[in-house]
C-alpha cells in the first residue's frame, strides 16, 4: 500500500460558485472571494503530512493561474455533468493500483493541515468520511487503497456515503468540518482562525464575522 492521499478538489466556474454566499461581498468581488476559498483550502492540503498531491478540477481559467507556485495541480475541464462526475473524472486521473484517493470540498479556509492528516490517519485505510458541522454534509471522503471513490455528493451526502460503507472520520476536528456556503459560516470559520487569502476579504469587507486578533 502507498503512503498518503492524493485527494481531487472540484471548483465552479468563480462567478457561479458559493450562490449562498452572494452578496457577502460587492458582487464584483464575489469570484475572487470564492477563489481565496479555494487557495486557502488546497495551500493547507498539500501542506499536509500523509496528502501527496492536490489536484484541482476546474471550468475557470482564472484558476489554474491562482494556483500557479502552490505545488498544487489543476485541470480546467469543461462540460463535466455535475459534482461528482467531476470528482470522479479526477480520482481516476490520480488512482493507482495501491494507493488511496480522496475528495476535499474547496471551502475550508479555516483548515489546519495536522486536522487533514489526524483525519487520514484515523481512516487506517479504510473507506472514511468527515461530515460537515450540521452532520449532513461531507467535507472529506477517502477511498480505500486501489478502490475508486464513488462520490455520492449532494443533499444528506454524510447518509449516503455512510451507505456505501465509509466509516465516518473526522468529528473532533473543527477545522476540517468547517465548510462554507453562508455568510455565517464565514464568521465561524473566521472564530477558527481564517488562511491568509480569505482573511484579506473578511478584513477589506464589513461581513458580520469576528477575526481573532
Amino acid at each position: 500500500m502507498e503512503r498518503g492521499a492524493d485527494l481531487v478538489v472540484p471548483i465552479k466556474r468563480l462567478d457561479r460558485a458559493k450562490s449562498r454566499l452572494r452578496g457577502a461581498v460587492p458582487a464584483d468581488q464575489h469570484a475572487e472571494l470564492v477563489l481565496a476559498l479555494l487557495l486557502d483550502t488546497v495551500t493547507s492540503a498539500i501542506s499536509a503530512d500523509g496528502v501527496r498531491r492536490v489536484l484541482v478540477v476546474c471550468e475557470d481559467e482564472r484558476v489554474p493561474a491562482a494556483l500557479l507556485g502552490t505545488g498544487v495541480e489543476c485541470v480546467d475541464e469543461r462540460g463535466l455533468p455535475g459534482l461528482n462526475a467531476a470528482l470522479t473524472f479526477g480520482a481516476e486521473s490520480l488512482r493507482t493500483p495501491t494507493g488511496t484517493v480522496g475528495a476535499l470540498q474547496a471551502d475550508l479556509p479555516a483548515l489546519r493541515p495536522a486536522e487533514l492528516t489526524a483525519a487520514i490517519e484515523e481512516a487506517r485505510g479504510a473507506r472514511a468520511y468527515c461530515a460537515d458541522r450540521p452532520g449532513t454534509g461531507t467535507t472529506l471522503l477517502l477511498a480505500a487503497p486501489g478502490e475508486p471513490l464513488h462520490p455520492r455528493f449532494g443533499p444528506g451526502s454524510a447518509d449516503a456515503h455512510a451507505a456505501t460503507g465509509a466509516v465516518r472520520v473526522g468529528a473532533s476536528l473543527p477545522t476540517l468540518r468547517c465548510d462554507v456556503d453562508t455568510e455565517a459560516d464565514l464568521g465561524s470559520a473566521a472564530a477558527l482562525g481564517l488562511g491568509v487569502a480569505t482573511e484579506k476579504f473578511t478584513r477589506s469587507f464589513e461581513l458580520g464575522c469576528t477575526i481573532p486578533p
